[in-house]
């Protein structure tokens, strides 16, 4: 071993909150892969609920966009969602939230890759958090969007991860307490949401 210490990125079930951007009913007709995503996104945040993982979701304009999506039932999971109008997350109602977790592992879902989710992650990277992107939880108008914006995203420092990764990256460990539960989750394929 050389003795150099890299700085590796992990998601895991201590150091992770999971952001969910933007996922919004206005949007259903015009996402590339909406229901694809919403399905990936459900599957995170069922992993988020069973290990105490915190969520923090953020709606656009909501008074013309409307509400989160009924199928991730933020509501019920007992998220308040934080109204924005600027592209980024980074707003302060969620640096808040954030603030209190003392957690540096950002989990990224929602829309539009090109817009709210890349001007989402290269703010918190350049505010000193580790931001995964998954890939089959995000999505755009169009797929040509989506695909140049993760490609400027990987090589501005953000982690591309899929759906399964991050589930079972968050147990870590086929031993832990609640793997069977979370195993379930991820037991069938999940869609590729284009990819």
């Amino acid at each position: 071993m050389s003795g150099i210490v890299k700085n590796v990125s992990r998601i895991t079930q201590h150091n992770s909150t999971v952001m969910i951007c933007d996922m919004q009913e206005k949007f259903r007709s015009f996402i590339q892969h909406y229901s694809d995503i919403i399905t990936n996104a459900n599957r995170i945040l069922d992993a988020a609920k069973i290990l105490k993982v915190p969520v923090v979701c953020t709606e656009q304009y909501p008074k013309g966009l409307g509400p989160t999506v009924p199928e991730l039932d933020i509501k019920g999971r007992g998220i308040t969602p934080v109204e924005k109008t600027k592209f980024s997350m980074l707003v302060d109602g969620v640096l808040k939230q954030l603030d209190s977790q003392k957690r540096k592992s950002l989990i990224l879902c929602g829309i539009e890759s090109h817009v709210c989710i890349f001007h989402t992650a290269l703010d918190f990277i350049e505010a000193g958090y580790d931001v995964h992107i998954v890939v089959d939880a995000v999505s755009s108008r169009s797929l040509v969007d989506r695909k140049f914006a993760l490609k400027r995203l990987q090589s501005a420092g953000a982690h591309l991860t899929t759906t399964e990764c991050t589930v079972l990256g968050l147990v870590a460990d086929s031993a832990h307490p609640n793997f069977k539960e979370v195993q379930q989750l991820v037991k069938e394929l999940g869609p590729t949401a284009g990819h």
